[in-house]
């Protein structure tokens, strides 16, 4: 739908005026964050026009801040008794997306419809520039048009309009172009150690959209409990847990808020609620002593219990990723894995050759359970404690390396797994793991140090990457792990993740430093959630 003359010239005239944008110089260093001071343009004003009696337009106020914005003369839009939301010609698929918006600012929903002054539009442009995440909102002639290349990108723009009128009851006249600065940006549960509610979780989806977060991951296996229903394996499931009817309501939940949802099934340790049913496979040292949560795989039935489990949730969860875990198998945590663990070395050198140890044995367990969820069309995830440095058997180059320690069995400096080449995750313990209870030196983190200290490229302690390998880190994460699960109920998870996972979703989407302090940022986090 053509802009009509009056909204050309208000965008003129805000061209000419000013334009905030952030984003990275020539050699990839990061820099700015929300909108800068606008810049007063040199160029003559151009003729007035019926707008020009407006004072020119401030950012809208967000989390995260918008990328860009141009500002212009005019009255900017708030909802209306007579306001409504309409989908341009041909974008019928944001249908869900135009639905919610109407619901939450309390205005009519008219779908294909022509737009007319009160109303928000939103509408697919296949061909504009961006990403799929990307988006454009422009507020002019007393309506506001939304559009975007792709779905997600459109709902963000709407997630901008809804909390600026949260703010300050109006969107602003002008022009906003945003996109993500990273393209994973989430919110990890440990739903096995302690036990959510659907409801619970569903709550937090929509907090995270409202976030621009389009990642959840689920961590529903652990030594405590196994928590989502199974008809493979009902043996292994606890009482508290997820049935499948609940979990497809929470996938379908994720889908309208643009959130992918990240399974994971943690193997070959932390399997200890799976082992209570299926003793015979746990694994013991050659004294005869469980390892606790570890899983014999040297024993034929390891891998055909686990890949009975993993095609079971890949086919429910659909989706694209996969995370194997991978980390803290207690068997390469002995002094001397070999001796300790005779039966796993001969296993390794039965298949790898002789100078192949245990490290090989499981590195092929990771490789292999990563084949098995390709064949389900799922990209493999695994922590990256469990990719070794000095194995025979190197992980498959494919697996995104999710970072979270460099003081565990296995874990390496970040650069190193840079170097080689590959794809990384951030979810560095000093900031990104809030551990009920906070045992072993943990500290529940806060907002402000999130914000004032922490970036994409902080992956261990709180020291950067170089910015040369900023392309090869994917986002970020902020996990909730339960080691003590009765140290905070869900409500006070709720409140405590409130401000770091507001500071992490601006960190992820724009690069740099914020320009607002975290005072400022805490009183608009207020503002917004009582609007």
């Amino acid at each position: 739908m053509a802009p009509s003359r009056g909204a050309l010239l208000a965008v003129t005239t805000a061209a000419a005026a000013s334009v905030a944008l952030v984003g990275c110089d020539g050699s990839g260093t990061e820099h700015g964050n929300g909108p800068e001071t606008s810049r007063a343009a040199s160029a003559p004003s151009p003729t007035p026009s019926p707008t020009r009696s407006y004072p020119l337009s401030k950012t809208p106020r967000t989390i995260p801040a918008v990328r860009e914005h141009t500002p212009a003369h005019g009255p900017g839009w708030k909802p209306g008794k007579d306001s409504g939301v309409v989908i341009a010609d041909g974008s019928g698929k944001l249908a869900d997306e135009g639905k919610l918006l109407a619901g939450e600012l309390k205005i009519h929903y008219r779908g294909e419809v022509a737009a007319r002054a009160g109303d928000v539009e939103l509408a697919l442009t296949p061909k504009a520039s961006g990403g799929p995440e990307s988006y454009t909102l422009r507020t002019a002639d007393g309506r506001v048009r939304i559009s975007g290349p792709g779905e997600a990108g459109v709902f963000y723009g709407t997630r901008t309009l809804k909390q600026s009128v949260r703010a300050d009851g109006s969107m602003p006249e002008g022009e906003v172009r945003d996109r993500p600065g990273k393209p994973q940006r989430g919110l990890n549960l440990d739903i096995a150690r302690k036990h959510y509610t659907a409801s619970w979780i569903e709550d937090r989806m929509r907090e995270m959209a409202d976030l621009k977060l389009n990642q959840l991951g689920l961590h529903f296996s652990d030594d405590q409990a196994f928590r989502i229903e199974s008809d493979s394996h009902p043996e292994v499931v606890s009482p508290d847990h997820l049935t499948k009817k609940q979990v497809r309501h929470i996938l379908a939940l994720a889908g309208r808020l643009h959130i992918q949802v990240v399974p994971e099934i943690d193997s070959p340790g932390h399997l200890g609620a799976v082992l209570r049913a299926h003793p015979d496979l746990q694994l013991h040292n050659v004294s005869g002593v469980a390892s606790t949560g570890s899983l014999d795989i040297s024993e034929p039935g390891a891998a055909k219990l686990i890949d009975e489990l993993l095609g079971e949730y890949a086919e429910l969860f659909g989706g694209t990723y996969w995370h194997l875990g991978g980390d803290e198998y207690r068997a390469l945590m002995a002094s001397n894995p070999a001796a300790s663990y005779p039966q796993l070395q001969r296993a390794a050198v039965a298949k790898y050759g002789s100078a192949a140890g245990i490290a090989d044995l499981a590195t092929g367990w990771l490789n292999d359970r990563a084949d098995v969820v390709r064949k389900h069309g799922k990209q493999p995830k695994a922590w990256n404690d469990g990719q070794f440095r000095d194995s025979e058997v190197r992980a498959d180059k494919d697996i995104e390396v999710e970072y979270w320690t460099g003081k565990e069995y296995g874990a390496r400096s970040p650069e190193e797994y840079l170097r080689e080449g590959r794809k990384v995750l951030n979810l560095n313990d000093e900031f990104m793991y809030y551990v009920l209870g906070q045992p072993n030196a943990f500290v529940y983190p806060t907002g402000k140090r999130i914000y004032e200290l922490w970036t994409p490229l902080v992956l261990r302690g709180t020291t950067p990457v170089p910015a040369r390998y900023s392309d090869q880190i994917l986002g970020g994460r902020f996990a909730v792990w339960g080691d003590f699960p009765n140290a905070q109920t869900a409500a006070q998870v709720a409140d405590g993740i409130r401000m770091p996972l507001r500071a992490t979703a601006q960190k992820l989407w724009v690069p740099g430093k914020p320009k607002l302090s975290y005072a400022k940022f805490q009183s608009l986090a207020k503002e917004i959630d009582a609007g």
